[in-house]
């Protein structure tokens, strides 16, 4: 019966995850038209008689509530609008002349929003300004307000009626030349009486660092990147519960060899090793699509994960599921842990960092742990929880590699 009662309890998680996921399946692509992109740079590619116009994979939200672009040339006329769009935003109309858009111009100074016809708004842009667009968080019920900045000030904002539909980053072009360097991954904060822009770093959701930078909700590895010990690990601060049960993380940069694995790890796991190599960690990893449960050896698992990709992580907890010392995993005991994994792959051997225990290996029930790619359940695996709880842990290996993580996407 246990058996039977799981499986439908995995069916419901898996139709709760597609049901929320649905609608942003399709966002994990960008729109553009009559514009070419290399890399972070975008360039107009029309005649000059025609519109052309970018919409970003994914839509400002909570926690990435702000980017901008910054005017490498203004081409023939400079006319290049930022701004926010619905998802299916016609692409031969500039941001801002359609409804339910709004947009800055850069040629004019201008504000549009959802129609042709413009407001004096602020300063004209020219090469070399950096014009940025967010939400605000302290909008009111039903108005939602945003916000444009240059060169790192605030050129004002307007309300708009708030829609269930989300809006996206959006930049437009219309003549010969125009090219501007985009920047989705923008912070903003404001600003303090000495002129610093403070930034939310978010530095408090992680408990620990090895060789990993936190810029906002953004990780990127710092590391070597040259041998198998040079593993950048990050680790939440609080392990999954009942509460939080689920955590994703979208690959911004592949880095070098995409070495990127997305899993969970007792709170004493070996700061240079992968998750899943060692024991007390289970992990899904992206540049093999294999999944790693306590050993250096994996067993195919999914498919490879790309730039764009975005990988979940989440615990299907017994219904009846008690850590024993209250509702919350934070007030577990913390200094008993099991022992580490012997290493089962000469490769991932001679860690200086990861010594045998001698005490008893102490592990709490079984749960079941689930992985998904861009919204839908890969597989899932049952294992047994350690004491203190399974934290979500990050590894990366290689140059380059960043990605965006979202601790609480199902929660609240």
């Amino acid at each position: 019966m246990d058996d039977i009662n799981l499986h439908y309890r995995f069916l419901n998680w898996r139709r709760r995850i597609r049901e929320i996921r649905e609608v942003r399946a399709v966002r994990y692509r960008e729109r553009l038209k009559r514009m070419l992109r290399d890399g972070d740079v975008l360039r107009y590619h029309g005649n000059s008689d025609e519109v052309g116009c970018f919409v970003a994979a994914r839509p400002l939200s909570r926690r990435n509530r702000y980017f901008e672009v910054t005017i490498i040339d203004t081409g023939v006329r400079g006319m290049i609008a930022v701004g926010l769009v619905p998802q299916l935003y016609k692409l031969d109309h500039q941001p801002g002349w359609l409804p339910h858009s709004v947009a800055f111009h850069a040629d004019d100074g201008k504000l549009y929003n959802g129609n042709t016809v413009g407001q004096q708004f602020g300063p004209k842009g020219c090469r070399g300004d950096r014009i940025g667009c967010g939400i605000s968080l302290e909008s009111d019920d039903g108005q939602l307000t945003v916000f444009f900045t240059k060169n790192g000030k605030e050129v004002g904002s307007v309300e708009i009626p708030a829609s269930p539909e989300a809006l996206y980053p959006a930049v437009g072009m219309h003549s010969l030349g125009e090219e501007v360097l985009l920047d989705l991954n923008a912070e903003w904060g404001m600003e303090e009486d000495d002129g610093q822009m403070i930034v939310d770093s978010h530095e408090e959701d992680w408990g620990r660092l090895h060789d990993v930078k936190v810029t906002g909700t953004l990780l990127e590895y710092v590391g070597k990147g040259k041998s198998i010990v040079d593993v950048g690990l990050a680790q939440a601060h609080r392990p999954l519960n009942t509460r939080f049960h689920y955590y994703e993380l979208e690959i911004t940069d592949a880095g070098e060899k995409c070495y990127i694995a997305l899993g969970l790890a007792r709170r004493d796991y070996p700061k240079n090793r992968h998750p899943g190599w060692s024991r007390g960690s289970i992990a899904y990893h992206a540049d093999d699509g294999k999944l790693f449960q306590g050993s250096g050896v994996g067993d195919a698992f999914g498919p490879r994960c790309f730039e764009g990709d975005i990988m979940g992580c989440g615990i299907m907890f017994p219904r009846d599921f008690n850590p024993g010392l209250g509702d919350d995993v934070e007030d577990w005991d913390f200094d008993v842990f099991p022992k580490p994994c012997e290493v089962q792959n000469d490769l991932y051997a001679n860690n200086e960092d990861e010594e045998e225990d001698e005490g008893e290996d102490l592990e709490g029930r079984k749960v079941t742990v689930f992985f998904t790619r861009n919204g839908k359940v890969v597989g899932r695996r049952e294992v047994a929880l350690p004491v203190g709880g399974f934290y979500p842990t990050i590894g990366m290996m290689s140059t380059g590699e960043k990605v965006r993580v979202d601790l609480h996407p199902l929660s609240g």
